[in-house]
């Protein structure tokens, strides 16, 4: 179905993201808190500047700059932020070892973007990265009814561009000359996954995230984007 089908004669404009819980098998999303979270944040990103060098604030020199800077992110109306906090084999929560937000948030239109997303090496390269990212587009689409979801990044960014397409998002274009970051030009690349595509993607990230798909190391046995062609081969790419 594409968007010229779609009948929209009783859209209404969707809610704006709230401070909720989101949980799954391997990670609890839950909303940012300074208080709560920069202690923890400090200890997963400490001597580890790199993380940084894509987003646009950060490195921080102390504990305390990284609290001013998440209270700020806490409070502010232009994101809703979520820590990204790991179940641990005990079964109980873990501390917090990144984060995420939803932003540039479109409500008349049903559009929003997930950016400013820290991953730190602890988080890296896992599934319950995988699984944060999936329980925020579930939240997108299913929770909030949103119609379009975009993921943006620096264009020379091609472990967040990989990312993209590993989640699902459909590639757009180049934005040349964007957006001035940490007084360097970005060209920004654009992503986007929509409503009507969202079953199909949804089908292949709980497939993924099946237990079933991990040996006894914790290694994945088939890839996403493996999966979502087995599952959807009209469109996994």
């Amino acid at each position: 179905m594409s968007t010229e089908e779609q009948n929209l004669n009783n859209w209404q404009p969707r809610p704006l993201p709230e401070a909720i819980t989101l949980a799954g098998r391997w990670v609890v999303l839950e909303p940012l808190s300074a208080a709560s979270h920069t202690h923890d944040l400090w200890t997963a990103v400490a001597g580890e500047d790199q993380v940084w060098d894509w987003l646009g604030d950060g490195p921080y020199a102390s504990e305390a700059e990284l609290d001013q800077a998440l209270a700020a992110k806490e409070t502010g109306a232009a994101a809703r932020f979520y820590a990204i906090r790991v179940n641990t084999q005990a079964g109980s929560v873990g501390p917090a070892v990144g984060y995420a937000s939803l932003m540039r948030m479109d409500p008349v239109n049903g559009v929003i973007e997930v950016g400013n997303v820290l991953f730190s090496p602890a988080l890296q390269r896992t599934a319950s990265a995988t699984e944060a990212m999936f329980l925020m587009a579930q939240y997108v689409f299913e929770g909030l009814g949103y119609r379009r979801y975009e993921w943006k990044c620096n264009a020379r960014n091609l472990p967040s561009r990989r990312a993209a397409e590993r989640f699902g998002f459909q590639f757009e274009g180049v934005f040349r000359q964007h957006m001035v970051i940490k007084s360097r030009n970005r060209d920004t690349a654009w992503y986007a996954m929509l409503d009507w595509e969202w079953p199909a993607r949804k089908r292949a990230f709980e497939a993924w995230l099946a237990l079933s798909n991990f040996d006894a190391n914790g290694r994945q046995r088939s890839t996403l984007q493996a999966v979502a062609a087995h599952l959807d081969p009209d469109v996994s790419s």
